[in-house]
């Protein structure tokens, strides 16, 4: 910075040569000098005020949106921090194959307390045990007034409870926020879904994990945040599941039996379109497995995928269908069925001990006789026999996706022998799942290829390799179409008009637990094929102890309890499944023919 003298040489010369006073000239330039030091002086100040006036509009603008925020905010209890990994508590949503909502999260509150903070524990305790009378007010009062420094009041509480712990204003009763799995269709579905609960807790966040079913088998991809998000869809039809299990359970009251369940499956993508387990459970509020004493008595147990049963005469088709296959019989072939029948030193009889005489291969599968079939398993041989039910998948668990479904694998002889091959034929001897059935019968439906049941949605057919000819399945559904349309048929009155059912029955002695069979108890089934014009499903439905005492004598067998209550979910559900009704042509023995003028 370059300085102006305050006495410059030139104007004092020029000033002593005009007789001015040089003086005169430095006073001038000292006032001009502290005029411009007032001047930056000024503009300094200036520029700093203006800076703290921005900084104090900046600082109280912060504070503002602070306070507005906390007005619109719910007001937050202090909380004891946990030392340790962030709990990941997001899990993405599960729904059916249109998008609707199977399970989700909601958040929630947890209840915790920490006594060395709490003004009155009594007093406290008291109203607690009033909120939640699930809680024992002595046991409260004995915590809150022990050495404990913390602990758990309630797991989970809905906002009426929260409001009224708030209200007791203690300040040791805190609130730490979480999620927690809702199943908003209740009981619907349970023995799919499963199930979840808490894993890692800590009072911000709590870990949700699967316990049972499709919850517990995709827990991971649920849970993992690479997924977005990312619903899982089932294959599963919501409207169809509701329909089903509503029938079910009246059909299961109606006929006095213990428990039921029920299949229907696409025959060529595998896809499970309803799975129906009674009695079942809410997953909102999972019952305690049972400790001791039969599991099929408990809610938990999934009686379509865990049930392994002698599902009876409805193994019949296949011994018929494998005949063909081998080229041993047509549907016409002759077989006589008159005693005696002797395999292995035993004798094989019929249901009442009735007696068919000779009946073609198709009328042994209407009047579902023992020895028909029983022949023709000795045909087959035992070796053949298991190689055509393997392949069917008889003999292994079926990979369904949910954990219980590797519970459910077949029982099998440990002894193939000739009487096995002859027991099997007809279905006693093996015993296997509602869902195996499902799964063979989708083979003859779908003109024999094996399909694998999945509880996820498929874009396509999923056929797998072939067990039997396109001509053997054909022949194979006439003759299950007969057993139905035949009113001499076992399941007449599964007859739906206009959508062609097509099944056979199944009545298997119930076993005892230490040896033998009941006298009085049955598993009952009916396996069923619809439309038959175009098969598109299959569904299973089993009965555990039924008996339809409306008449009479208490009747058992299958043709008169499962019979009807498929008959009835069928025609419920196959006009929510966009079936329309097919007329089938009448023979012209019941065409009348008139001439009008």
């Amino acid at each position: 910075m370059i300085r102006t003298p305050l006495r410059p040489l030139a104007r004092v010369l020029h000033a002593r040569e005009s007789g001015e006073n040089p003086d005169v000239i430095e006073r001038e330039n000292i006032q001009a000098r502290h005029e411009q030091m007032r001047d930056g002086a000024r503009v300094r100040a200036e520029g700093r005020l203006l800076v703290l006036g921005v900084m104090f509009f900046c600082a109280f603008g912060v504070i503002g949106a602070r306070m507005g925020t906390l007005a619109q905010s719910e007001a937050a209890e202090p909380r004891t921090s946990i030392a340790g990994a962030d709990i990941a508590a997001q899990r993405s949503d599960i729904v059916d194959r249109h998008g609707r909502v199977l399970a989700t999260n909601i958040e929630t509150y947890s209840l915790y307390a920490q006594p060395p903070m709490m003004i009155d524990r009594e007093r406290s305790a008291r109203a607690l045990a009033k909120i939640f009378p699930d809680l024992e007010e002595d046991r409260l009062i004995k915590d809150f007034t022990g050495k404990r420094k913390f602990l758990w009041v309630k797991k989970k509480i809905s906002p009426e409870q929260k409001q009224a712990v708030h209200d007791i204003g203690d300040p040791g009763l805190l609130f730490g926020p979480r999620e927690m799995r809702l199943y908003p269709n209740g009981s619907l579905a349970a023995h799919v879904m499963g199930g979840a609960s808490f894993g890692r807790e800590g009072v911000n966040a709590a870990e949700v994990i699967g316990v049972a079913g499709i919850e517990k088998t995709f827990d991971k991809e649920l849970r993992d945040p690479a997924n977005g998000g990312k619903a899982l869809q089932l294959s599963l039809d919501l409207t169809i599941q509701a329909a089903t299990e509503r029938v079910l359970y009246g059909g299961m009251k109606l006929m006095n039996a213990k428990g039921a369940a029920s299949v229907l499956m696409d025959v060529h993508t595998g896809e499970v379109i309803s799975l129906v387990s009674l009695p079942d459970f809410d997953p909102n509020n999972r019952p305690r497995a049972l400790t001791e004493g039969d599991q099929s008595d408990s809610p938990l147990f999934n009686r379509a995928v865990q049930g392994v049963y002698e599902l009876g005469s409805t193994f019949k088709i296949f011994a018929v269908a494998q005949a063909m296959e081998l080229g041993l019989v047509n549907p016409d072939t002759i077989i006589d069925t008159k005693p005696p029948f002797r395999v292995g030193g035993y004798s094989i009889g019929e249901f009442r001990n009735k007696n068919y005489g000779k009946l073609s291969v198709a009328d042994i599968i209407v009047k579902s006789s023992n020895r028909g079939t029983g022949r023709m398993a000795v045909e087959i041989g035992p070796k053949r026999q298991q190689e055509f039910l393997k392949a069917l998948g008889l003999f292994e668990p079926v990979p369904l996706e949910m954990v219980e479904a590797a519970g459910g694998k077949p029982l099998i002889p440990t002894r193939w022998t000739d009487l096995s091959a002859v027991t099997i034929s007809y279905g006693h001897g093996l015993s296997s799942t509602p869902l195996h059935l499902a799964a063979g019968y989708a083979a003859i439906a779908n003109g024999g290829t094996v399909v694998t049941p999945t509880l996820l949605k498929q874009t396509g057919r999923q056929h797998g390799k072939r067990v039997m000819r396109e001509d053997v399945a054909a022949a194979a559904r006439h003759m299950l179409r007969r057993v139905v349309s035949d009113p001499k048929g076992t399941a007449s009155f599964a007859e739906v008009p206009g959508y062609g059912v097509a099944g056979k029955t199944g009545t298997a002695d119930k076993p005892r637990p230490t040896g033998g069979y009941y006298e009085d108890k049955v598993i009952n089934t009916f396996a069923s094929i619809f439309p038959i014009n175009d098969p598109q499903y299959v569904l299973i439905v089993t009965l555990d102890e039924p008996s339809d005492n409306s008449g009479p004598k208490p009747r058992r067998t299958a043709g008169w309890t499962a019979v009807p209550v498929a008959g009835e979910i069928i025609e419920r559900i196959a006009p929510l499944l966009g079936l329309r009704p097919h007329i089938e042509p009448a023979s012209l023995a019941d065409i009348t023919l008139t001439s009008s003028n």
